[in-house]
């Protein structure tokens, strides 16, 4: 698989559902949210999204997010969570994610747009080396930028 897709199964949860027992709609993207963080689990296995989050003081805030809905998904059902990194900028990545039902039915799909931010400022920043390295799929490891990090 490519370091700019990831997909992962999810059983839709009695949490997510609303008392009509479907997805309530703000659900999808808590879903797709812990999609990011397990995807960057992935990308960056030496540091996680917890050590890019907590120990780099990188910040991946939304600045733009389209949604469509086409179908329900209800409690109890199996479902596939993909995320296709669409566009690397200086700053942003722009994301495509989608939530697929048996036979690949289409759930839900969303656009989203994240920038790199320093938490220590909260100002937009460069993608850090570290996870260019990563998505360019060159096989450069992260390692050395992780060393010039401190880490």
């Amino acid at each position: 698989m490519s370091p700019r897709t990831f997909t992962r199964k999810h059983r839709i949860r009695f949490a997510e559902c609303d008392p009509a027992g479907i997805v309530f709609y703000p659900q999808y993207f808590v879903m797709f949210n812990n999609l990011l963080e397990e995807w960057i689990d992935a990308l960056l296995p030496e540091l996680g999204f917890a050590g890019y989050v907590g120990k780099l003081r990188y910040g991946l805030p939304t600045i733009h997010l389209e949604a469509d809905f086409r179908a329900i998904s209800r409690m109890g059902d199996d479902v596939t969570l993909s995320l296709e990194v669409k566009r690397v900028g200086n700053k942003s990545l722009t994301l495509a994610l989608a939530c697929t039902g048996d036979g690949g039915q289409l759930r839900m799909s969303a656009n989203q747009v994240v920038v790199t931010t320093s938490l220590e400022t909260h100002r937009a920043i460069d993608i850090p080396e570290l996870m260019r390295n990563a998505l360019d799929g060159s096989g450069r490891r992260t390692e050395p930028a992780l060393k010039r990090q401190g880490l």
